[in-house]
């Protein structure tokens, strides 16, 4: 499993939608357990980003189908990065 951090803005829609329903985050959550991502860590944040998550998945094409299907609702936009550990880039760097 590959490690990605994904950082999320909520658009108009998805600010209304977790001020109604703020557990459709969990919900959400599930959703990507489905696709094949898992959610290791997520957090609330201040700033241009509304919430930071760590989640590994099989590869990049399981992150893109998940940034595809969330995108496409119009309540979020996404940016994924693939996250490498510092260990194995020294390890590999040797």
């Amino acid at each position: 499993m590959a490690t990605y951090v994904i950082l999320s803005t909520l658009t108009d829609e998805g600010r209304k939608t977790i001020k109604e329903n703020p557990s459709r985050i969990l919900e959400v959550n599930k959703e990507l357990a489905k696709m094949g991502v898992k959610v290791k860590e997520q957090y609330a944040v201040m700033g241009p980003y509304d919430f930071v998550n760590i989640v590994e998945a099989k590869d990049n094409e399981a992150v893109m189908k998940m940034s595809l299907e969330l995108g496409s609702r119009g309540s979020v936009q996404l940016m994924s990065m693939a996250a490498i550990p510092v260990s194995e880039m020294v390890k590999k760097m040797k």
